[in-house]
């Protein structure tokens, strides 16, 4: 049974033992990790390999994809801030959701793939707030209400 810890010193004996272990790659066979990126209603299954930067998103290109420069800024954020910008070819599935939930979904995706790929860079992509889900969704419709907050008009006479 553990022994109990009575005085700071005895914290500091327990914790010196008990060092953090080092993080392992989840890399499959094929040389791929894969991960799942979510943002309001859309889900992204990303995997990423070593490659030459091309992105293909529901077997199509990403400038196909994502017309919009913002949308694609975005995805490819996390390789700017590890510095692995063209070091990975990008394989994802997107369902759910419009252009810019799909787009955050990606990133999301590609971030936690690249934590697993090189557990190394998680405090990077951690401070930039790339591995964190955004969990703001839209509220829903009330009854007795036109939207979710908006009132019908209101008729003195």
């Amino acid at each position: 049974m553990a022994e109990e810890i009575k005085s700071f010193e005895g914290l500091k004996a327990v914790a010196s033992v008990t060092a953090p272990e080092k993080v392992e790659p989840r890399i499959d066979a094929l040389g791929r990790a894969y991960a799942t990126g979510k943002r309001k209603n859309a889900v992204a299954r990303v995997w990423i390999k070593r490659g030459t930067g091309k992105i293909t998103v529901n077997d199509r290109e990403l400038t196909n994809y994502f017309c919009r420069p913002t949308l694609r800024m975005l995805i490819n954020q996390p390789f700017q801030v590890t510095d692995r910008t063209n070091q990975f070819d990008v394989i994802c599935t997107v369902v759910g959701g419009g252009l810019s939930g799909q787009a955050g979904a990606i990133r999301h995706g590609i971030s936690r793939a690249i934590n697993y790929f090189e557990p190394g860079l998680r405090p990077l992509l951690k401070s930039g707030g790339f591995l964190t889900r955004d969990s703001r969704v839209v509220e829903r419709k009330k009854y007795g209400k036109a939207k979710a907050r908006r009132s019908f008009q209101f008729s003195k006479r």
